[in-house]
């Protein structure tokens, strides 16, 4: 739209992910794009001052400083901070909603990729495919590689899902249509919407220890900060298997990794309460553990759906059309 300035804070190769050749043309037919110098860290707050000093709409990538009142000060006319991925808590600020900057994300766009690595990773523990590739490259002979625990099949099994949240219903949508059964915990969803979705709701201690596979799909929060702790691990059967790509704060890791050492659960984590997980990290060396580097929203088709969400938000925020993404700050204490 003439006139309006849309300021870029993520550096090329974050840009490169989710916005390829035809949707950086979509972008810059909608304001005049504005872009860090090459080098600069849009993690440091004077690097944002500067790149907002006359921006109407920043789009932030990961990384990015937030909307601190210095930043703000330096941008009057900031409206609206479009984020390319879920969670806004690092970027807005409460001043910044107070100074009527509206705020808009994409966490649509990969709620399919991450539950769709649920599955995958679910499939993979049942399997014990973590196991045996674990053995095998380890140098363990045929015979003992081959002696794993029992695997199971997803048709018919139980799976406890925790958080009815966008990826869980992506997730337990997948699983149902394998043939597990599902029980779900989440305080948001009603006995209507259960029936609807095809599942059962329990209390957390009941879906602990009914459940084959467990996967965490649950934002955030004082409440659900370490829910699964020492005495949540013990109420889960033996052979029982953890999935999760939603937060590593949902878990207490230290209590976690003494479970996992004793070899009565398998896991598979995508998040972890070190980022990058240090090279001498104890989950790197269990046979027992299948991890990955959060990546599980990592897919091309994420990305671009992501950069369409940013898009289509900013052309109707111009529009003056309502936003279908937007976080208002009473939003941000049931999300992650």
């Amino acid at each position: 739209m003439s006139g309006t300035v849309i300021a870029v804070a993520a550096p090329p190769e974050v840009r490169e992910l989710f916005f390829d050749q035809a949707g950086w043309a979509a972008l810059t037919r909608l304001g005049e794009v504005r872009l860090p110098p090459d080098g600069d860290d849009v993690g440091d707050e004077a690097v944002l001052t500067r790149l907002l000093t006359d921006a109407d709409v920043v789009v932030t990538g990961w990384g990015a400083a937030p909307l601190t009142p210095a930043v703000l000060a330096a941008a009057p006319r900031l409206r609206l901070l479009a984020h390319t991925g879920a969670s806004v808590k690092p970027f807005v600020t409460p001043e910044s909603f107070a100074r009527g900057v509206r705020v808009t994300q994409a966490g649509d766009a990969m709620a399919y990729a991450v539950g769709e690595q649920a599955l995958a990773l679910t499939l993979a523990l049942l399997h014990g495919l973590h196991r045996f590739d674990h053995a095998l490259r380890t140098g363990v002979d045929w015979a003992t590689a081959k002696a794993a625990p029992p695997r199971r099949e997803l048709r018919g099994a139980t799976v406890g899902v925790i958080g009815a949240s966008r990826t869980g219903r992506t997730y337990l949508g997948l699983v149902r249509a394998l043939g597990a059964r599902v029980l779900v915990v989440d305080p948001y969803l009603s006995a209507e919407g259960a029936g609807a979705l095809g599942v059962e709701r329990v209390t957390l201690d009941e879906l602990l220890a009914r459940s084959l596979v467990v996967s965490l799909h649950a934002p955030v929060l004082p409440e659900t900060t370490r829910m699964i702790g020492s005495r949540e691990l013990a109420l889960l059967a033996d052979g029982a298997l953890l999935v999760n790509t939603a937060r590593s704060a949902l878990v207490d890791e230290a209590a976690l990794l003494t479970a996992l050492r004793s070899g009565r659960i398998d896991a598979a984590l995508d998040v972890f309460d070190a980022e990058p997980l240090p090279v001498d990290h104890p989950f790197r060396g269990l046979p027992n553990v299948l991890l990955t580097p959060h990546e599980s929203a990592g897919t091309v088709q994420s990305r671009r759906r992501a950069a369409e969400i940013v898009l289509a938000e900013i052309d109707r925020f111009l529009r003056g059309e309502p936003l279908r993404h937007e976080v208002r700050p009473e939003h941000l204490d049931s999300t992650g």
